[in-house]
C-alpha cells in the first residue's frame, strides 16, 4: 500500500468572527410552507429528510402557509404574542438590575421568546418541563407571579428558594417546572425518568426536556436517548440550537456536517428540524410531538433553529467571538417581529396595539421589580436569612441543630437590641 499524505486533524471554526460577517448558508433553510408533515404513527426511520431540512410556517410576508400550518385561535396568538413581549421586557429589566448589583449576574433568552411560549401553550397542566437557564417563557406562560421569580433572582428574604440556588435557576413545581441544575445535561435524561415513571403509572402526563446544543456533547445526553427509545418513554426531548455555547460555536459540538435532529433518528427517534423563531412553526411541531407522547407513539426529538441574540450571560462580551450585529443578520429573523407581522396581517393585532401592551407589560415588570426590592437585594444585603440553612435538611431537626438555631436566634435578637 503506498504512503499516503500525512494526517491532518479537523477543527470546526464558525463562518463569521469579530469583524467578519457571518455567512449563515452553513443552516440550510427550507421554504416556507415546504415541509410535509407526517402522520402521527410515522416510524423513527421515516423522519430522517425531516431532521435534515427546516420545518417552516411563515413566510417573508407574515402569512401562515403549508401543511404545518397549525390554525391556531386568533386569541391564543395575541395570548402567544404578549407571553413573548412580557419575557423579553422582564430580560431587559432584570438584566439592567444586575448592572446596578441588584443580583450576581443574568442569563437572558433575547431571540429565543418564541420557542418556549409556543411550546408551553401546546402543553397540558400537569405536564412537567425540566428546562435549562434560557426558558423563563414557559414560567411568563404558565402565569408564575414575577415577584417570586425576581425575589429568587435576589436571593432576598422572600426567595421561594431560600437562597439555596444561584439567580435563574428557578424551581416551580405548581407550575411544572423542574428545578434547573447548574451541571449541564442532567435534565435530559432526569426528563425521560420522569416520563418513564409516568408510563408506569398509567398516567397521562408527559414530560418535556431542554437542552442547548453545546451540552448535546455530554453523556446524559445519549444516555436519555437511549432510555427515551428503548422504553418509548413518552417525552419530548428539546434541542436548542442557538448556534453559540458561551463562546464555542456550534459546530464544536457536533453541528458542522450533520444536524443535532439527525442524532436523534439514529437513535431510533422521530425528529424533526424546526424553525424556532417562528412562532406557528413551534406550536405547530410542539403539538405534534405532543400528541404522539400520549398516544404511545413514543418520544420526538425536535432541533429547534433559533439565535442567541444576547451574551450567554451578563459575564460575557460576544462581541469578542463574534461579530456584534450577528443577529441583525440572522435569516430568520426575531421571532416577536414575526408574529407581529402576522398578527396585523390577519386583522388582530395593530402598531397601536403593540406599543400599549408594550407599556402595560413593562408597567407591570417595574411595579414587581419594586415589590421584590422591599424584601431586599444583593446590594443592600438583605440576603435570605441564616437560619435557613437548618430548614428542610431533615424531616424532624436533630437536638444538636436545634440548639445552633437556638443560639443564632438570641444572636440576632442582640443584635436587633443593640441597635
Amino acid at each position: 500500500m503506498s504512503q499516503g499524505k500525512p494526517l491532518t486533524l479537523h477543527v470546526p471554526e464558525p463562518t463569521g468572527r469579530p469583524g467578519h460577517e457571518t455567512d449563515f448558508s452553513y443552516l440550510h433553510l427550507a421554504a416556507a410552507g415546504a415541509v410535509r408533515r407526517p402522520p402521527l404513527d410515522i416510524l423513527p426511520s421515516e423522519t430522517a429528510d425531516l431532521a435534515y431540512t427546516l420545518v417552516r410556517v411563515l413566510d417573508d410576508d407574515g402569512n401562515a402557509v403549508g401543511p404545518w400550518a397549525p390554525g391556531i385561535d386568533r386569541e391564543l396568538l395575541r395570548r402567544g404574542m404578549r407571553i413573548m413581549m412580557k419575557t423579553r421586557i422582564f430580560d431587559a429589566r432584570m438584566v439592567i438590575a444586575q448592572r446596578q448589583k441588584k443580583m450576581s449576574f443574568y442569563m437572558q433568552c433575547l431571540g429565543e421568546e418564541a420557542i418556549g411560549s409556543a411550546h408551553a401553550l401546546a402543553l397540558q397542566q400537569g405536564d412537567m418541563c425540566f428546562p435549562t437557564y434560557r426558558q423563563q417563557s414557559l414560567l411568563m406562560a404558565r402565569d408564575v407571579p414575577l415577584v417570586d421569580l425576581i425575589c429568587q433572582l435576589f436571593s432576598n428574604r422572600r426567595d421561594p428558594l431560600k437562597g439555596r440556588q444561584l439567580p435563574v435557576l428557578y424551581s416551580v413545581r405548581s407550575a411544572g417546572f423542574f428545578t434547573i441544575s447548574g451541571n449541564l445535561a442532567t435534565q435530559f435524561i432526569q426528563a425521560v425518568g420522569w416520563a418513564m415513571a409516568s408510563a408506569i403509572k398509567g398516567d397521562t402526563k408527559i414530560a418535556s426536556a431542554w437542552i442547548g446544543d453545546g451540552s448535546t456533547a455530554e453523556s446524559d445526553f445519549h444516555t436519555a436517548l437511549t432510555f427515551a427509545h428503548v422504553y418509548r418513554a413518552p417525552v419530548i426531548l428539546n434541542v436548542v440550537n442557538n448556534q453559540w455555547a458561551i463562546s464555542s460555536f456550534q459546530s464544536l459540538a457536533g453541528g458542522e456536517s450533520t444536524t443535532f435532529a439527525a442524532r436523534g433518528v439514529g437513535c431510533g427517534i422521530a425528529s424533526l428540524r424546526v424553525d424556532g423563531n417562528d412562532f406557528l412553526a413551534v406550536y405547530a411541531a410542539s403539538s405534534w410531538a405532543a400528541e404522539r407522547a400520549r398516544n404511545n407513539l413514543g418520544p420526538t426529538l425536535i432541533e429547534w433553529v433559533t439565535y442567541r441574540a444576547g451574551p450567554h450571560s451578563t459575564s460575557d462580551d460576544p462581541s469578542k467571538y463574534r461579530p456584534a450585529d450577528d443577529w441583525s443578520h440572522f435569516p430568520l429573523g426575531d421571532p416577536i417581529a414575526r408574529l407581529k407581522q402576522h398578527l396585523i396581517g390577519i386583522g388582530a393585532w395593530s402598531e397601536q396595539e403593540h406599543l400599549d401592551t408594550e407599556k402595560e407589560l413593562e408597567a407591570q415588570v417595574i411595579a414587581a421589580q419594586k415589590e421584590a426590592e422591599r424584601y431586599g437585594t444583593l446590594a443592600n444585603g438583605q440576603s435570605a436569612g441564616a437560619e435557613t440553612m437548618f430548614e428542610d435538611v431533615y424531616k424532624e431537626m436533630p437536638a444538636h441543630l436545634r440548639e445552633q438555631l437556638r443560639q443564632l436566634q438570641q444572636l440576632q435578637q442582640s443584635h436587633q437590641s443593640g441597635e
